[in-house]
């Protein structure tokens, strides 16, 4: 049974397109919350839960900070600034190979796999440079 597209999920979905930096779950309910106040959080985590579970978002972990939801659904990477916390798109190929070789080597069936690359983004870098 295909899962129904709920109003909720499409306040989901519009929030993330408009937020467009991979926001955090509370990012996505305060954006909500403003059009809508009768909006539970609780709804709105579900929602968010649900629609990684249909694969129709990505979620982000990302040690020590809160996951980051993603509305561009296809395996890739991200880059995190590690000033203002800001988390970017990598374009780059996706080592399906790695897994295929971990899966040979180890036996260990893998579900997917992510990478977050830590770094300072050219503005917080350029801000850095200004000020010293």
């Amino acid at each position: 049974m295909k899962p129904r597209m709920t109003i909720q999920k499409t306040l989901v979905l519009e929030a993330l397109n408009d937020l467009d930096n991979h926001p955090t779950a509370l990012e996505v309910y305060q954006h909500i919350v403003k059009k809508y106040p009768t909006i539970s959080q609780a709804t709105v985590y579900r929602n968010l839960n649900c629609l990684v579970a249909e694969n129709k978002i990505l979620k982000i972990e990302i040690p020590n900070s809160a996951a980051r939801y993603d509305i561009k659904n296809v395996n890739h990477y991200h880059l995190k600034c590690d000033v203002c916390g800001k988390i970017f798109d990598l374009e780059m190929d996706y080592f399906t190979e790695l897994e295929t070789k971990i899966t040979n080597l180890k036996g260990f069936k893998i579900t997917g796999h992510s990478l977050v690359i830590n770094g300072i983004c050219s503005t917080c870098d350029k801000k850095y440079k200004e000020e010293n």
